[in-house]
């Protein structure tokens, strides 16, 4: 005898089907990554990243408004700083007038309703390509952090909406939400990339940036020593917990997809908003499988996307934002 219930009635055609879904993508879940340059005109290919571009600032304007007429509503800006100007201290991330201050209000002026979220941390601005200050070949905690805060401080004078600390610091929400509730930026939010993990998905950006660590003596191999180990899984909850301890507002896994575990199990335990990166060699590696016609692109970046917010995430920081909201509109 067939049993009384069957599962395929809600499968048996694309209404039913649409009705009864359970996990829905739409252009509210999603932060568009934005790298930026200096120059005139200037929009360039990452060539480890088919399809997206640096901008100088007047073409970041264009962008912006277009992206704001998809209905994607937030931005998360990156720079990529000229040698010139890198140091061991990322001096020039506190400059009032570097690029990332002039990003934040040409994105403001184009687009004044846009959420504007900025990458707080010094391997732009380094000479070596780390996040923290060298030392001795140590990166030096307390000395970055502090930077850090003013950082951020000089983000939130432009008009930044939220900073988002990358770097993997200890301490370091503690020391910007203080800076920041000193100084009367009270409603400055902070994203924190609490979990973030010493990932090997990280190649392309760190193209698109030129923020790899350099290879000279004294000077790490890696972010191993600030960057979470990827075996380790109730680490990224004492890590989360303590950033919002500290004055956390969101709270991001990154990588997304080989880490769909560490999403859930934060979800499961916070009670502020759950944010993933789908990071760049996510990106990357469907456009190559696609090119060479191994994977059907649209309905694998949809898949994906789909399972990082099935895990628990409240919204994606995805280069994909701008396809996906193209192909679910």
């Amino acid at each position: 005898m067939f049993p009384l219930r069957r599962n395929r009635r809600l499968r048996s055609n694309e209404a039913i089907r649409s009705l009864v879904r359970e996990t829905i993508i739409s252009p509210n879940d999603f932060i568009v990554p934005l790298f930026i340059v200096e120059g005139k005109s200037v929009k360039e290919e990452i060539a480890s990243m088919p399809g997206y571009y640096r901008y100088s600032l007047d073409l970041i304007e264009k962008e912006v408004k277009e992206l704001w007429g998809l209905g994607l509503k937030s931005v998360l800006l990156f720079v990529k700083v000229p040698e010139n100007l890198k140091d061991n201290a990322g001096t020039e991330a506190i400059n009032p007038e570097g690029l990332m201050q002039r990003a934040v209000k040409t994105v403001k002026n184009a687009v004044p309703e846009m959420l504007v979220m900025t990458d707080v941390a010094l391997d732009p601005y380094s000479s070596f390509g780390h996040d923290g200050v060298i030392a001795d070949g140590k990166i030096l905690n307390d000395d970055t952090t502090a930077i850090l805060a003013e950082m951020s401080l000089s983000h939130a004078k432009v008009g930044a909406d939220f900073v988002a600390p990358s770097d993997m610091m200890d301490g370091r929400i503690f020391e910007i939400r203080s800076l920041l509730e000193d100084e009367g930026f009270h409603d400055t939010g902070i994203m924190s990339y609490s979990a973030k993990y010493a990932s090997a998905f990280y190649g392309p950006f760190r193209d698109a940036l030129d923020s790899a660590p350099v290879d000279a003596q004294e000077v790490p191999k890696d972010k191993k020593t600030y960057q979470m180990d990827p075996s380790n899984r109730d680490e990224a909850i004492r890590e989360t917990m303590m950033d919002i301890d500290e004055g956390a507002d969101i709270v991001m896994v990154k990588p997304g997809l080989c880490y769909l575990d560490i999403v859930r199990d934060i979800k499961n335990v916070v009670n502020v908003p759950v944010s993933v990166y789908q990071v760049s060699g996510e990106y990357a590696m469907i456009k190559a499988a696609s090119e060479k016609g191994w994977l059907d692109h649209d309905a694998v970046v949809l898949e994906q996307l789909t399972a990082i917010k099935r895990a628990g995430a409240d919204m994606i920081a995805s280069y994909f934002a701008k396809e996906a909201v193209k192909l679910i509109s």
